[in-house]
């Protein structure tokens, strides 16, 4: 007994050339490089908006800016939270406290950033990021590592935490090696 062939789609290419044509579309307009004046696409941007309209920790941008690295901490069970927070994750109080951090850490583990880097940094490839234990304090923080070359930085080397302008005029922080 043998089978009759089954009938063949036609193929999506076959398709479309069977259907009339749709007229052209005008191609949307080039975007314009980016400039200090226009940042990138919040989506597309590596660093977080900082004025007060765009985020309840504006003050940690503007310690920041006065040259100081610091997170929150809150009052009520003394718990230091990293990334600062507007409320305690453990016990949900909404009043935290400012605190300064040391300006040392210690390297617990980096890597290298050797392709694939986020939009803007593209040009610095290589580059070293990394999480570091902040001293005296129960925090480890992810950040840039800038100072040395990447194959030179070792695990429990002594970091400083630094604050920096972005072009933009925004600011955000990484760690300095060999200070």
């Amino acid at each position: 007994m043998s089978e009759e062939p089954r009938p063949r789609r036609a193929s999506a290419a076959l398709a479309s050339e069977t259907r009339p044509e749709e007229p052209a579309k005008p191609r949307p307009a080039e975007t314009p490089p980016k400039t200090a004046e226009r940042p990138p696409p919040y989506l597309l941007d590596f660093f977080p908006l900082e004025s007060p309209k765009d985020t309840q920790l504006a003050r940690f941008y503007e310690r920041l800016r006065e040259g100081r690295m610091s997170t929150t901490r809150c009052p009520r069970d003394r718990e230091v939270h990293w990334p600062p927070r507007t409320v305690c994750p453990k016990c949900h109080a909404a009043e935290l406290e400012w605190i300064d951090l040391p300006e040392t850490a210690r390297i617990y583990a980096f890597s290298a950033v050797l392709a694939g880097a986020p939009l803007g940094m593209e040009g610095d490839v290589p580059f070293a990021v990394g999480l570091v234990d902040v001293e005296g304090l129960p925090l480890r923080i992810f950040g840039r590592i800038e100072g040395r070359p990447w194959n030179e930085l070792r695990i429990g080397e002594v970091v400083r935490l630094e604050p920096y302008a972005l072009p933009d005029g925004r600011w955000f922080y990484r760690f300095r090696a060999g200070a």
